[in-house]
């Protein structure tokens, strides 16, 4: 008997362990990928980890690479089929990756108009249709705001609890907030003045409407800022940097490096730095709708989405399209929220955080806010740097420079509509 329970017990074990490869076997293995972001990165391995134990049966690995790499990586990597099968992009590059063949459309099974209508904010079905295909599919979305630092307000004899509210008030706190050396060198930046970071939205999609114009038709091809409008909104923008001299391009590297460590005392930036900020010891900050223009208010609004690389089918495809939509249900919304910062893409689940004192401000954004239907993000982003860097450095008139800008933009909008 001993030695039949022995055999037995090794037969037993020899079947549960041939089972187990069996299974490990039968298991679909996806790739996602998206740019490093530490508390995205961070949030999705947590996904990533919830979503494996309901699905045994599918593994998910997270794949990242930096920023300013990430376009060329998807360049080389996905033509040659070595890419990823879930991608994270910017909303921006959407256009861009269809017609480049990046990513297909999404099964109108899963991702039908009508649950993109009753999930999302309109502007997120409009952005991701193309061609009248809905390719793409965000967890969260973003607004700016005005972000100031509640210590620095009191240092300069302002009540830390009531931000500027209109341009004019902006421009004459950015003013007295600022402090210089003996050279007269900017040491403090009353407000960062950087349009590579969400300076060139600001201009583009605020200042510009504010100050009474648009910066494209209503077909997003054609472009209309170069007017004495959005010359007005430049305008006021480089005086700013060359008049009142309270910030300027690149001070203490960036507009986040500088709110940071407390050499800057007011910015405009997104949602999702509500966590970054939060992390940051002895930081007093705070939000407040973007200011306002003769009582018009406007706002950027923006996401990064996913997509299923063109290419993947059969069971990776149906793994990458359960993986999509776990990343972007309401549990994965909160999570989203709580961990980054970036609101919710479902509006029912937003209004839920409207009494949060810092979500509820870049969620009064969003009604007004606007989502630049960009052809080619990075180059129509280079154009506003670049303009401003030449206002800046090489003087010249605002209203000469913008509309050499906007032919150089029409242009690269024709080109990719030929």
């Amino acid at each position: 008997m001993k030695k039949f329970g022995v055999i037995g017990l090794v037969l037993v074990l020899l079947f549960a362990l041939g089972a187990s490869t069996a299974a490990t076997a039968e298991q679909t293995s996806i790739v996602y990928w998206q740019y490093f972001y530490q508390s995205k990165v961070d949030v999705m391995d947590q996904l990533i980890k919830e979503f494996m134990a309901k699905n045994p049966d599918i593994k998910v690995e997270q794949v990242t690479f930096p920023y300013e790499s990430y376009n060329q990586k998807v360049a080389a990597s996905i033509p040659a089929g070595e890419g990823p099968d879930v991608i994270n992009l910017f909303c921006g590059w959407l256009p861009m990756y269809v017609k480049a063949g990046y990513i297909q459309d999404l099964p109108a099974k899963d991702f039908s108009p009508a649950y993109m209508k009753s999930t999302y904010y309109p502007f997120v079905a409009q952005n991701v249709n193309f061609g009248g295909k809905l390719y793409s599919a965000p967890t969260a979305v973003r607004t700016l705001a005005l972000i100031w630092n509640k210590k620095l307000f009191k240092e300069a004899g302002l009540d830390p609890e009531k931000p500027p509210k209109t341009l004019d008030e902006l421009a004459a706190y950015a003013k007295k907030l600022s402090k210089y050396d003996a050279q007269g060198n900017l040491i403090q930046a009353g407000l960062t003045m950087q349009p590579s970071g969400q300076g060139h939205a600001w201009l583009r999609e605020v200042l510009i409407r504010q100050f009474g114009g648009a910066p494209y038709d209503a077909s997003g091809r054609k472009v209309t800022y170069a007017t004495p409008q959005g010359t007005q909104a430049l305008q006021w923008y480089m005086d700013r940097i060359m008049k009142d001299k309270v910030g300027y391009p690149n001070f203490a590297t960036d507009d986040v490096t500088a709110f940071k460590a407390q050499k800057a005392a007011m910015t405009i930036d997104g949602s999702f730095r509500i966590a970054t900020l939060n992390g940051v010891k002895d930081l007093e900050w705070g939000a407040a709708e973007l200011p306002s223009y003769k009582g018009v208010q406007s706002n950027f609004a923006s996401f990064w989405t996913h997509s299923i690389v063109a290419g993947v089918k059969g069971k990776k495809l149906e793994a990458s399209i359960k993986f999509l939509k776990y990343i972007t249900s309401p549990e994965a919304m909160e999570l989203w929220l709580a961990k980054v910062g970036e609101l919710p893409a479902n509006p029912k689940i937003g209004d839920a955080h409207k009494n949060d004192p810092y979500v509820s401000v870049f969620l009064k954004g969003l009604p007004y806010a606007h989502a630049t239907a960009y052809v080619d993000e990075a180059g129509q982003r280079t154009l506003f740097v670049d303009m401003i860097d030449e206002l800046n450095l090489k003087g010249g008139k605002a209203a000469d420079v913008l509309k050499a800008v906007a032919a150089k933009e029409q242009k690269l909008i024709d080109d990719f509509w030929k």
